[in-house]
């Protein structure tokens, strides 16, 4: 897929629909981000990190049993599960923090459902030497015991949202609202190629090292 327009949009999905206190921040992440992805420096130590620390390259493993039943189809799994914490979504928050350290951000922020997705911020934090404060929804805070544990075992501080559902979406809004008040140093770490750009394009610029892994042994 091409990169976003001058406008950020992928065809005609995209753009940056935010308070006008997020405008700067937004754009301020977008220069930098911009700058460390044509920095060679800033690419050799992400990949340096996704090498040495998050355990890549993940492996590929045909799944016998399953392609059997598939009518003649080869499946062939990515095994994600064998980076450190368990999942994909350390490399995303390994690139976006060093990103933060890059832009000499004091303190990182982030949401989270399930809670993978603050494990992984919260660990890359440890590593890189930021504080980290997660958001969560109560409900979720509940189901997800294990990993708030994990969160708040590697020093990140985990903030219960009972506003609402109780979940994700009013996590979100609760970090938003942080950044929109800490922008100058704090920054906010999203954890899916979703949001206002240039969030999607940063998330899509970080994790495509397991497409590009896949495509070079197939």
């Amino acid at each position: 897929m091409p990169g976003p327009d001058e406008r950020g949009y992928y065809g005609e999905y995209g753009g940056r629909f935010v308070p006008e206190v997020l405008v700067a921040p937004l754009e301020e992440l977008e220069a930098a981000a911009t700058a460390a992805f044509e920095d060679q420096l800033f690419c050799a130590e992400f990949h340096r990190l996704l090498h040495d620390y998050v355990g890549r390259p993940t492996p590929l493993w045909t799944a016998g049993n399953l392609s059997a039943v598939c009518a003649g189809a080869t499946i062939v799994l990515k095994r994600e599960d064998c980076n450190h914490t368990g999942a994909h979504k350390i490399v995303n928050a390994v690139g976006q923090a060093l990103l933060a350290r890059r832009m000499r951000k004091k303190r990182i922020i982030a949401e989270t459902g399930a809670g993978q997705h603050g494990v992984a911020a919260a660990t890359a934090g440890a590593l890189l030497g930021l504080p980290v404060e997660i958001y969560m929804g109560s409900d979720d805070i509940e189901r997800q015991a294990l990993n708030v544990y994990l969160m708040r075992l590697l020093g990140a501080r985990v903030h219960a949202v009972s506003a609402g559902s109780r979940t994700l979406k009013e996590a979100t809004n609760e970090a938003l609202r942080d950044w929109a008040s800490t922008a100058l140093d704090t920054a906010y770490i999203i954890g899916s190629a979703v949001g206002p750009h240039p969030y999607p394009y940063i998330v899509r610029q970080f994790v495509r090292v397991i497409g590009d892994e896949a495509r070079a042994v197939m």
